[in-house]
């Protein structure tokens, strides 16, 4: 009986030995790779298959059989086609990402300052952060679904888009740009003004998420490290530069990741549009999962080039 109360206190020893040895830092990897454990053995059980069979399908053509489907090696004659033989997939990619590369940082810099004003202590700040966020529920799945099927809801957006473009034209074109150009700023940065003027109803509407974790950062920040701030004789200008922006900065590059896929996987995307039609309309399975394909590696090439321009940006401001 001795023997094993001893052989159970040594097993108790070496386990608490190992969970002291490991580090603060250690800790925290752990339970990031908790975090995402349900995501990739989801990707590994019901993802990772139709990737790779639709890259497969980029490289042949499948024919229909009585039995299932046949596939017959084209190499890369479906890229072929989508790049240089399709009138509308290119002209369609460049105008979305353009589109993208313009409207990606006003939505980030609309939600961080979104973000900086709802964390400050005022009345009816829930009802504030509730109505920030309410678009969010709003273009849910089903939400969404019955306000398109609903008559009197899209004829009113209707006549509410028509009253909103008429209205942000007239300011476009006659007091907004004057005033630009009257303090001397330069073209491209009244182009990109305007165009965020253009697109406040969309940006506000995509940001809802974006400003919830920016403002779950912000209120992670210590206030202690503001106390001891002022009493150096920081002004709130310096307390934002050197402790807000320092602290969240982090949290730009998640916003803009979740930024850019969302956008590109909207449902109102030209190319989503284009790639069903082609593959459940047409019955062009190969050069749907090519167009797929190389829609994946623009949004990937886009994501690359920003997240490394935020991280030479922000590395400046780091802690």
């Amino acid at each position: 009986m001795n023997k094993v109360n001893l052989a159970v206190n040594v097993k108790t020893k070496v386990r608490n030995k190992k969970r002291k040895s490991l580090t603060l830092t250690q800790q925290k990897a752990l339970f990031g790779y908790l975090f995402i454990a349900p995501f990739f053995i989801g990707f590994l059980l019901l993802f990772l298959t139709p990737l790779i069979q639709s890259l497969q399908f980029s490289f042949s053509k499948l024919s229909v059989t009585s039995s299932g489907y046949h596939l017959t090696n084209i190499g890369l004659e479906n890229y072929e086609k989508v790049l240089r033989v399709d009138p509308n997939f290119v002209p369609s990619l460049l105008a979305n990402a353009t589109e993208i590369i313009s409207r990606v940082p006003v939505i980030i810099i609309f939600s961080f300052f979104a973000a900086s004003l709802l964390n400050q202590k005022f009345k009816g700040r829930a009802f504030a952060r509730a109505i920030f966020f309410l678009p969010v529920i709003l273009t849910s799945g089903i939400v969404l679904a019955i306000e398109n099927t609903d008559l009197l809801v899209n004829a009113a957006q209707g006549a509410a888009k028509e009253e909103i473009e008429k209205s942000t034209t007239a300011l476009q074109f006659l007091q907004f740009r004057q005033l630009l150009f009257a303090i001397n700023i330069p073209a491209p940065i009244v182009s990109f003004l305007i165009l965020a003027v253009d697109q406040i109803y969309e940006i506000v509407i995509a940001s809802g998420v974006q400003i919830l974790i920016f403002l779950a950062g912000l209120q992670s920040v210590p206030k202690s490290l503001y106390e001891a701030s002022t009493m150096d004789g920081a002004t709130g200008w310096e307390n934002f530069w050197k402790i807000t922006f320092p602290m969240v900065s982090p949290l730009i590059i998640v916003n803009l990741v979740y930024t850019i896929i969302n956008t590109f996987t909207s449902a109102d995307n030209q190319i989503m549009s284009l790639i069903r039609t082609t593959i459940f309309s047409q019955s062009e399975f190969g050069r749907g999962s090519a167009m797929a394909w190389v829609y994946l590696g623009t949004v990937a090439l886009i994501l690359t080039v920003l997240s490394l321009i935020v991280l030479k940006l922000t590395s400046r401001y780091k802690t």
